[in-house]
Formats: C-alpha cells, sequence, structure tokens
C-alpha cells in the first residue's frame, strides 16, 4: 500500500505513472448493470434494507450463474449476498472457527485472509508453497501440519493472488476429500473464475464437495471493484450462522448495487467480460515473451487471474530487496510493482507481483520502462 500511496502522490505532482501493483480491471462493469444502476436510483426502486443474505431475484440469477458455468445446483437459500469477498470472509471465518482454532493456507497468498483470521484470534499455519508444487498446497502438506495439531480449517485460492496458478480438478477433489475425512472445513476463494487462460473457467470446489463454502465477487471478472458486492454459498450447517452474524455486522449488502448486478449475467454482460479477458491474454502473452530477456526466474504458472509472480534476484542490483527494487523502479521510471513480501512476508523478498488489469498497451509500455531500468542498474 506504501507503493500504491505513492503512485497517488507521483500522478498529483503531474508523473505519468503505470501502475501494476492493484488487481483492478480498466473495464469497468457491463453496459447493462451500468444501465439498471441508473434506473434503480431514478425510477422509485425500493433502495431500503433489502434481505440479510439479499434479494431473491440477485441470488436466482447466482443460482442460475452456476448452472451455466459449472453445471451445479445451487439453492438460493445457500447463497448469501455480501459486502464484497471482504465480507463474505468476515462472515464465513466468524461463523466457522472460534479463538485458537488452526487454519492452513498457502504462502505466498493474498495477506487479508491470515490478517482478518489474526484479528479473530485463529492461529494462522502458512504451508510454504514455492515452485516446485505451483504455489498451491498438497495433501501432504496438510498431512504434516495436522500432525502437528489438529486443523480446523482449510484456505484455498484458484486462480490465487499473487500467482495467478490454479488449481486442477484432480488436486481439488483430493484436497476437498482430505478435508471431509478429517473435519476441516474447505474455504474455497473463487474470485477469479473466469479470469482465465485455458480451456476451463475454473473448478468450483463445490462441484467436489457440498460440505464446501465458496466465495466469489462481481469484482474481477466483471470489473466492478467498487461497487463492493460479492457472495458466499454456505454447506447447510452454516446458513443459520453466517445470517445472525451477516445481519448484526452489516445488516444487509449495497441495495442499490445489488439491483444491478442482475444484469450481470446477460448474455452482452458475460460476451463484455470475455472481451476484457482476452485483453488480459494479450497483456500476458507480453510479459511472457519478455520474461527471459529482463532475467526473472521461478515464474508462477499464470494459469488465470491477471497476475505474474516472479523471482527477481538475479536483477537486483544494489537493491538489498525486491520492496527497495520496486521503489526505485518507481521513482526512476514510474512503473509500480507489488513486492513480494506483501504476500510472503517469510520468502517474498526477492519477488515481485506484476498486474495484468492495466491492459496490453500500458503493459508494452512499462516493460520498455523496465528494461531500461535494468540496463541502468547494469551500466
Amino acid at each position: 500500500m506504501s507503493i500504491l500511496n505513492r503512485v497517488f502522490e507521483l500522478r498529483a505532482q503531474g508523473r505519468d505513472v503505470i501502475s501494476l501493483c492493484v488487481g483492478e480491471p480498466q473495464q469497468g462493469a457491463p453496459a447493462d448493470v451500468r444501465r439498471r444502476a441508473a434506473e434503480v436510483v431514478l425510477d422509485g426502486t425500493d433502495l431500503g434494507y433489502s434481505e440479510v443474505f439479499g434479494i431473491v431475484g440477485l441470488r436466482e440469477r447466482i443460482a442460475a450463474h452456476y448452472r451455466r458455468w459449472y453445471g451445479v445446483e445451487v439453492p438460493v437459500s445457500r447463497i448469501a449476498v455480501t459486502g464484497g469477498s471482504s465480507g463474505a470472509f468476515d462472515m464465513v471465518f466468524l461463523a466457522s472457527f472460534d479463538a485458537g482454532d488452526r487454519v492452513a493456507l498457502a504462502s505466498p497468498g493474498y495477506p487479508a485472509y491470515s490478517n482478518i483470521l489474526r484479528a479473530q484470534d485463529v492461529e494462522v499455519v502458512e504451508l510454504a508453497c514455492g515452485p516446485e508444487v505451483r504455489f498451491q498446497p498438497t495433501v501432504e502438506m496438510l498431512e504434516a501440519a495436522h500432525r502437528e495439531a489438529p486443523l480446523k480449517g482449510l484456505m484455498l485460492a484458484s486462480p490465487a493472488n499473487p500467482t495467478g496458478t490454479m488449481i486442477e480438478r484432480a488436486e481439488l477433489a483430493a484436497l476437498a476429500e482430505w478435508c471431509r475425512a478429517n473435519g476441516v472445513r474447505l474455504i474455497s476463494d473463487e474470485i477469479y473464475h473466469g479470469v482465465t487462460f485455458g480451456p476451463t473457467r475454473g473448478t468450483t470446489a463445490l462441484e467436489c464437495s457440498q460440505d464446501a463454502v465458496v466465495i466469489s465477487s462481481f469484482s474481477k471478472y466483471w470489473g466492478m471493484t467498487g461497487w463492493r458486492l460479492g457472495w458466499a454459498i454456505l454447506p447447510e450447517d452454516l446458513v443459520r450462522p453466517c445470517d445472525a452474524i451477516a445481519g448484526n455486522l452489516a445488516l444487509c449488502p449495497p441495495v442499490p448495487a445489488q439491483h444491478a448486478c442482475v444484469e450481470a449475467f446477460t448474455d452482452a454482460s458475460y460476451a463484455e467480460c470475455d472481451a476484457a479477458v482476452e485483453g488480459f491474454a494479450r497483456a500476458r502473452a507480453l510479459v511472457l515473451d519478455a520474461v527471459e530477456g529482463l532475467g526473472w526466474s521461478d515464474m508462477a504458472p499464470a494459469d488465470g487471474a491477471f497476475y505474474m509472480f516472479f523471482r527477481i534476484s538475479e536483477v537486483l542490483g544494489p537493491f538489498a530487496d525486491a520492496t527497495e527494487w520496486c521503489a526505485a523502479l518507481l521513482e526512476s521510471e514510474g512503473v509500480a510493482l507489488a513486492p513480494g513480501l506483501d504476500f510472503d512476508p517469510q520468502g517474498g523478498a526477492e519477488y515481485v507481483r506484476l498486474s495484468l488489469a492495466a491492459g496490453p498497451e500500458n503493459i508494452a509500455e512499462a516493460l520498455a520502462r523496465i528494461r531500461r531500468f535494468q540496463v541502468s542498474l547494469a551500466a
């Protein structure tokens, strides 16, 4: 966040800065969503409190989305619309775990998982996941951690932040079966589903286990970060606890956004979002073509999301770690990358995360600036 704050400062000074440090798609909400948002503000739609889990019409559209993409039937009663995926994490973690419980997650990983869990006095068990396991946890890692002291939960992300790696269906099924057999709550962050660069949009944990919790959002595939709307699909035993918790935390999700997001599931909206993903794919191809010449290594297989994660130890030059290198790159060339320590406090000092969300044109210019910066270090 200090890098991002500096981006704002430099732009206020008139500097041309390309920010590749946040996962914020540039395309914005689909046209049908924006049209409906304008209508609900003006046409007298009731914008008072909704049901705690959100309006039925939106939950029905989410259920239809799971039939469309995955062939999975989800009862509307098990769908909880939330204030972004962040609201879903708060709610689900509170409902699932008690203080002192142990929850495993991959490292590197999205820092909010561990921060929220620790704020709730849950013990976070960070599983060191490097390139040899494609930056994703394995059953063997879980068994080792479980032997030390019993686990109560496993937090997965596929595609993952910061690496973009995905868990194949067979691997996900094995993890889900291990969790079921050992009484471990499986929570699957699927916020980047649809932003994928292979034959599938992602495998939902619901295909492998009806006991899993699935969390997603309108922020990434639909490009609606500021609308603050997400959802959780809950197993039956969490429906009533989550209803009680959500009612106390937020009363209901943002109502205007709920009415607008009903239109996120039209054919036109899907087409707009898929076109944006094609742009991310072009940006990804540019980086893949450039990476060998940049001297970056241990690249995470960027199967999905709009992130790429690299080790830059060979090009650090006079800098002690990637944090210093990123700060110097920003000041010198106006390119912002995220230092790896944000995502892996133990092993991330030599890594950076690059976001593709800025689009191929910005990526091409940023790569030219990065090359120039690295040449200056070698001079």
